[in-house]
């Protein structure tokens, strides 16, 4: 069941406008897709991250000739801020995900100046939340390995379950960053298609 006809110069016609509008609606409902995926993982990696909190009992010696005392040691997020950075930078991502849903849901693409000003707002998206992807990263890796040459101690082999949540969280906002970047890499593509 085609909806070609046969036009006045003898040629079929009809068909381009059915794949061009074909084509928008995968773009639109993929698009849709990719938002939420942004929305839903950038929520997930901030509440992981920002809950995150483990308190030990650590051996510490005061005096040599002492005997060690047992005192409590707590990590929290917030006491690192590269940590701090990378929940706000999610949570300003999440909000910007779940307010760009509506506008594309809304807009159906009768405003141009619009999805030019999203698609913007996608790629900044993209660089804030791989810095902050990558701050923590690097803070992480601190806390997993330490550094000898400025005698920094490893941490993770006491908080182990802290520094899990820590891995978890960066891996899942590194799953809402590759959805904003792929939204970018869509609306290039659809440029490329209209101009050619």
């Amino acid at each position: 069941m085609e909806s070609q006809y046969i036009g006045s110069n003898g040629g079929l016609e009809g068909r381009g406008k059915e794949v061009e509008v074909a084509n928008k609606s995968s773009v639109r409902g993929s698009d849709v897709i990719l938002r939420f995926l942004a929305f839903a993982s950038t929520l997930v990696a901030a509440i992981v991250l920002g809950v995150d909190k483990q308190t030990k009992l650590v051996s510490m010696t005061v005096v040599s000739t002492l005997p060690p005392i047992t005192v409590p040691v707590t990590a929290k997020w917030h006491y690192m801020s590269a940590f701090v950075y990378f929940v706000v930078a999610n949570v300003v991502a999440c909000a910007y995900a779940a307010l760009s849903l509506l506008l594309v849901l809304g807009n159906r693409g009768a405003k141009k100046g619009l999805a030019l000003m999203i698609i913007t707002l996608d790629l900044v998206m993209v660089a804030l939340l791989f810095s902050g992807g990558g701050a923590a990263l690097a803070v992480g890796l601190i806390g997993y390995r330490g550094n000898s040459h400025v005698q920094w101690n490893k941490v993770c082999n006491v908080f182990g379950r802290f520094c899990n949540q820590v891995a978890g969280a960066i891996g899942v906002s590194l799953l809402g960053s590759a959805a904003f970047l792929l939204l970018v890499l869509l609306a290039m593509i659809n440029l490329h298609k209209k101009h050619n």
